[in-house]
């Protein structure tokens, strides 16, 4: 199952358990179960510390459960845990073994002290590099917390009761029963939902933090550069962000990152962040900033929580979202149907009508992605013809399960209250509206700059985009901005993190001679 390499990094992992631990497996002879029982036997192969036993009764099958003996186990992964699942079978193995996860040990305590019994179903894909996270965050929990239980679930592999709850997006979580939560979700994040009194003890250690020389608003990597930078110097520097990593986090392959031939987003992300604490930065993950108050010598940012920072000069680098079709029916069908990644999502669309929006290099991968997993793909594009790359388009074009429409405008998402059934368009050259029945759509029309909470307090451009002057300076004297979020071309990951730079060394420019003044 696992190659030589592998086994030979994994037997290097394996050493650091320090307490035995079990998988109980629970087989069905089908071939998922003979794949699972090969990786089990492997893993058992390369320490002593780690026992098989194949007479487990769980009712999924094929699963295993891991768990010391002589304890009820906790972890179970419903399916093969390969691909991106990987990582969380071997941060299990290590974290039941005993050894020591890399959270704060505030963090800790507090997933220790949560009183109640929480059993968690996590659907996922293997394709999901999303997903991880979340199954990596209830497993930990389980690890500390004798009341929680975690269980990974593949949606390919568990199709029956994926359509019997009516999941169409992943991951997915359900608590006791009923639904948790969707998308990506940190452990600060699901930790938060179960203590409610996290919320206002964080909201006051927020408030009484002191002003800040600079504040870096925003996670990916323009804030984490910006960030570095500032350090670097010398100067009270911190970073709030809604989820440190940004729109990085929903990037599979990153391949023209200069000197890194390859990585992925989430990797990439964990870098940034382990990068920016060897500095002593303060970073305030998950919050959420609504309002930014422009001052002579002290700028406010007003947060979600309630709680307010203040800080001599500010460096907004929120970034871009996914852009939405803004037509009925989208809303109401978000998880349901409407999509956004087709790696994620795509492996639960299995043998299903799907359509992709936008025939741009995003669309027309996408396409060429699901075609290979669905049963047929429509491409619907605006523009009188796809955007998309020469290659892409050719390659497009050679699939036998593609339609491609061109000239259409999508205007309505139709569904039957639970689920999604179809799409509705028009055709810009004869004006005539169709329907196409379909159970997925995914939207891959481009971003938005996500400065909704900036208009009145700095300058915007038409597309929304923070407008900047070469130095990163907003409207706003000592309020710098950088990355995706402003008007700068080009929106590559290389681009923003040379642009957070240089805001942060405009604002300590900024610094010294208002200091001088």
């Amino acid at each position: 199952m696992l190659d030589a390499a592998i086994k030979t990094q994994l037997a290097a992992y394996l050493e650091k358990l320090q307490q035995p631990i079990e998988l109980v497996a629970s087989t069905d002879g089908s071939d998922a179960a003979r794949q699972m029982s090969e990786l089990l036997a492997d893993i058992a192969a390369l320490s002593p510390k780690v026992s098989v036993r194949e007479d487990g009764n769980d009712s999924r099958r094929p699963s295993f459960s891991v768990g010391r003996p002589g304890e009820a186990h906790r972890i179970r992964f419903a399916g093969v845990p390969m691909g991106h699942e990987f990582t969380s079978l071997i941060l299990a193995l290590l974290q039941t073994g005993g050894h020591p996860p890399k959270v704060e040990a505030a963090l800790i305590e507090q997933i220790k002290g949560i009183q109640g019994k929480f059993r968690f179903e996590t659907f996922i894909s293997l394709s999901c590099h999303n997903c991880p996270d979340v199954v990596q965050a209830l497993n930990l929990m389980a690890v500390l917390n004798p009341g929680v239980d975690s269980v990974m679930i593949d949606g390919a592999l568990f199709q029956k009761e994926v359509e019997a709850r009516q999941i169409m997006a992943v991951p997915v979580v359900f608590l006791n029963g009923e639904p948790f939560g969707h998308g990506r979700m940190s452990i600060e994040e699901i930790v938060g939902k179960l203590d409610t009194g996290v919320a206002a003890r964080e909201t006051e250690k927020l408030d009484a933090r002191d002003t800040f020389d600079v504040l870096v608003v925003g996670g990916g990597p323009a804030g984490a550069a910006a960030a570095i930078y500032a350090a670097r110097k010398g100067i009270r520097t911190g970073v709030v962000a809604e989820r440190f990593g940004g729109q990085v986090l929903d990037t599979l392959a990153i391949e023209n990152f200069i000197s890194v031939k390859h990585t992925e987003g989430p990797q990439l992300a964990m870098a940034l962040e382990q990068h920016v604490k060897e500095y002593g930065v303060d970073v305030m993950n998950v919050q959420r900033v609504e309002a930014l108050l422009p001052g002579e010598k002290q700028h406010e940012l007003k947060l979600a929580s309630g709680a307010t920072l203040k800080a001599k000069t500010v460096i907004l680098a929120t970034g871009a979202r996914w852009r939405e079709m803004n037509v009925p029916g989208e809303q109401e069908y978000k998880g349901k149907g409407v999509c956004f990644c087709p790696h994620c999502d795509g492996p639960l669309f299995k043998g299903k009508r799907v359509a992709v929006i936008g025939g741009g290099n995003s669309g027309v991968e996408a396409a060429i992605d699901l075609a290979g997993i669905v049963a047929h793909v429509t491409l619907i594009e605006f523009d009188g013809k796809l955007r998309a790359d020469a290659v892409l388009q050719h390659k497009l074009r050679s699939l036998p399960n593609v339609t491609i429409i061109v000239s259409a405008l999508s205007t309505e998402v139709l569904g039957d209250g639970s689920k999604l059934t179809g799409l509705v368009y028009q055709d810009r050259v004869g004006n005539a509206t169709h329907q196409i029945d379909l159970e997925g759509i995914f939207v891959q029309i481009g971003l938005l700059p996500n400065t909704d909470w900036l208009k009145g307090a700095v300058n915007l451009s038409p597309r929304g985009e923070i407008e900047i002057d070469a130095r990163g300076q907003t409207s706003a004297p000592g309020i710098f901005a950088a990355g995706d979020v402003t008007t700068v071309p080009y929106k590559q990951i290389i681009i923003a993190m040379g642009e957070g730079a240089k805001a942060s060394l405009s604002a300590f420019d900024h610094l010294i001679r208002s200091s001088v003044a």
